[in-house]
């Protein structure tokens, strides 16, 4: 009997087999949006066992441990790293289903050739063979990035972060890690204090002395420009949605003054002044040629006792509302009206959205690139079999599959690289049963371009690495 993971994993025909092993699978990863840490990359740190490695940060597991009913000290407790790893793989069972039953043993079988099933059965074998392993030279941070053919890493980091790493990294190491530009911290105004607490660090950064509205975005153009002189060439923007509402610069400052007197804005305001400031952030995506990614609908920090305890990115997010298309579509066309739309990605969280950012994509592609806007890769909880699948037939439906620049990480593990792997098998997938169903002429000289652009070429392409 074959092990479950196995070379035709999730290739259900054989047309499939052939487009993964023929076209997909030997190219290298371009993983253009992530959460890994720089420094620890350009530490090229070591793993204690495979509980740090895996359960260190990773909120995924962590919800779905809580889920499964283990106690908080199992996740981001106190417990051994041994200890929670040990809740882990009872939790792994439950997961039959979830993406993360899938990626588990993925993750274990490409890095470290473990084909068994994770359960408390086989969980003391697992961890110290695999703990083992993580203790060898051969298995620190940068040789786990080497082992899945890596080849661009492009990282989230704060306008205000000095990049330090990223220039080590650039002198140090073979695969490229780019910064990415995420001035989220620019636009959280809901709290004065916090706000201006960050405008501080903000002035430091970038040497200027931050009194209105226009040294504000001086400031964030200086940190813009020195990411550039880093190798940065994408931004990307966490929103709960688009915004959009008319302003004048008057008003904007006078909410900027409120600010810093300790004044929360009203709904009207807080809009006015997102607004005003992520079109001169997209302004400066443009000036410069970058990239910018639009990450919308997560609903995030719901529960509000865990929040104050946990803070940010600990497992209490959650699918938002649908998209406003009026404000989306206004908020590009005013870029796009003075002619200053860089290359754009959308993402969205809910799957109601699909057929709105794809539609939205074509209003804005001027011919001038390929998808010069483009839809993104199905993200967070659409980011499992089923949700892909959607992604793939509501793209090729409404947009153009040929173009699309495939895959990231959007990941804190370091053991996440073969989530790659899983969606090139699923793309593969898709495109072999449509050709067995006649409905893709089962023709190489088409299909090769089209297989090996969405599994990497394509990126490589459109980002010009």
């Amino acid at each position: 009997m074959k092990p479950f993971i196995n070379e035709d994993f999730l290739l259900e025909n054989k047309t499939a087999r052939r487009l993964y092993h023929a076209f997909s699978e030997h190219h290298p990863i371009i993983d253009f949006h992530c959460h890994l840490s720089p420094a620890m990359i350009a530490e090229d740190r070591q793993f204690s066992d495979l509980g740090q490695a895996w359960l260190e940060g990773d909120h995924y597991k962590w919800r779905a441990m809580r889920t499964n009913g283990i106690a908080e000290k199992y996740c981001t407790g106190d417990a051994s790293p041994k200890e929670k790893f040990s809740k882990w793989s009872e939790t792994v069972p439950a997961t039959i289903g979830n993406p993360l039953y899938h990626w588990t043993h993925l993750e274990l079988a490409r890095y470290f050739g473990i084909y068994d099933l994770l359960s408390p059965a086989t969980s003391d074998k697992i961890y110290d063979k695999a703990s083992s392993m993580l203790r060898s030279k051969d298995f620190s941070i940068r040789s786990l990035i080497r082992r899945m053919n890596v080849e661009v890493i492009c990282t989230t980091d704060d306008p205000i972060d000095s990049l330090e790493f990223h220039r080590n990294l650039k002198e140090s190491f073979e695969v490229k890690v780019l910064p990415g530009f995420r001035p989220d911290n620019a636009i959280r105004i809901e709290d004065p204090s916090k706000f201006t607490v960050y405008l501080e660090k903000l002035g430091e950064a970038s040497d200027v002395s931050i009194r209105d509205f226009s040294s504000f975005i001086e400031a964030l153009d200086k940190r813009h420009e020195y990411f550039h002189k880093n190798g940065g060439r994408l931004s990307d923007h966490g929103l709960d949605r688009f915004y959009f509402t008319p302003f004048t610069q008057d008003e904007t400052d006078r909410i900027f003054r409120n600010l810093l007197s300790g004044n929360a804005p009203d709904p009207d305001q807080s809009e006015k002044f997102k607004t005003a400031v992520m079109l001169n952030l997209c302004r400066m995506n443009h000036k410069r040629g970058w990239t910018q990614q639009f990450h919308v609908g997560a609903m995030r920090n719901n529960n509000s006792r865990m929040f104050r305890k946990m803070g940010p990115d600990t497992g209490w997010d959650s699918i938002g509302i649908g998209q406003d298309a009026i404000k989306m579509s206004s908020f590009l066309d005013t870029l796009d009206n003075s002619d200053q739309l860089a290359r754009t990605i959308l993402y969205n969280l809910n799957p109601s959205d699909n057929e709105i950012m794809i539609s939205m994509t074509g209003n804005f592609n001027d011919g001038t690139q390929a998808a010069k806007v483009q839809y993104g890769a199905a993200w967070w909880f659409l980011d499992q079999k089923a949700g892909m699948e959607k992604h793939f037939r509501d793209l090729a439906s409404l947009g153009l599959l040929r173009r699309f620049i495939g895959m990231v990480t959007d990941s804190r593990s370091f053991l996440s690289y073969p989530r790659h792997e899983y969606f090139r098998r699923l793309i593969c997938n898709f495109i072999g049963s449509e050709i067995e169903k006649g409905l893709i002429p089962d023709d190489d000289s088409l299909v090769k371009s089209l297989i090996e652009g969405i599994s990497y070429r394509n990126a490589k392409e459109y980002f010009g690495f």
